[in-house]
């Protein structure tokens, strides 16, 4: 009997420990395709008894997960809206944003477009609709395809903020679930546009487009010549404590920030 109840206590605290040992990270497809994961093996070499939850599914269901404790970390390629601020607060949450690297919005089109340039009066009128066929701005004849974020995505709200002037996207555009299914279909598709992150500009079959003369990098994004920069956060409630707390730190430290450059993101700071 005695033998049983030390084994019970011990499986419990085994399932305590390993619970309290698992990250749940949710958010933006820009963060956590590509950087989040890689940031996660880096730290699991130092933290060998961490696990991680990771769904990027965009930017507004980060914010929804902190909101309802449902993660520790919400990944966001924007920032919460007051609804979003007023709704968390509501529960006794408090939004508080960190900047983990920045980010350039590139508008791509297929490797075959020989277009090369972009003003930002004809991105917004490409991505609004107004303009239709690519010999409207010197392109080869033929009805462009656009390729969007879908609503959930705080890319979709930061480049129609940047890009757009808040104006509705075209009807005939097509919502994509993330950056490399925009990427995917540009390349595939010869009248194809759309935008995604830096970390995905050198996916296969695409090129970017720049605007007025400036193609997003580092040195663009930081010196804010750049027309379609941001930066990006992980969000928490309030300060970040246990496990989300030591990944925050590693995510700024020179360690987190090599790996955000190396994915293709801009750091927080020169390294």
């Amino acid at each position: 009997m005695k033998k049983s109840t030390l084994f019970l206590l011990a499986a419990a605290l085994t399932l305590s420990v390993n619970a309290a040992d698992k990250l749940v990270i949710k958010g933006s497809d820009t963060l956590g395709a590509k950087l989040v994961p890689m940031l996660a093996e880096e730290y699991k070499v130092q933290h060998t008894g961490t696990t991680f939850e990771i769904a990027a599914e965009g930017s507004t269901t980060g914010i929804a997960a902190i909101t309802d404790g449902t993660a520790q970390i919400g990944m966001s390629s924007r920032r919460a809206k007051p609804t979003e601020i007023s709704a968390a607060s509501a529960k006794g949450v408090t939004m508080k944003p960190t900047i983990v690297a920045f980010d350039g919005i590139g508008v791509i089109v297929n490797q075959g477009n020989p277009l090369k340039s972009l003003t930002k009066r004809q991105v917004e009128q490409i991505f609004a609709g107004d303009i239709k066929d690519w010999s409207q701005v010197g392109g080869t004849p033929g009805p462009i395809s656009i390729y969007t974020r879908n609503t959930s995505s705080g890319t979709y709200s930061d480049f129609k903020d940047l890009a757009m002037k808040k104006r509705d996207y075209a009807s005939s555009s097509q919502k994509m679930a993330g950056n490399e299914q925009i990427a995917a279909e540009v390349a595939k598709n010869a009248n194809g546009i759309g935008y995604v992150g830096l970390a995905y500009l050198s996916d296969p079959g695409i090129t970017t487009v720049s605007i007025e003369g400036s193609l997003p990098s580092e040195d663009s994004v930081l010196a804010g010549k750049y027309p379609y920069s941001r930066p990006t956060f992980y969000y928490t409630n309030g300060e970040a404590t246990g496990e989300a707390a030591n990944f925050l730190e590693f995510t700024l430290s020179d360690a987190g920030q090599k790996v955000v450059r190396k994915v293709g993101f801009v750091p927080v700071r020169r390294l």
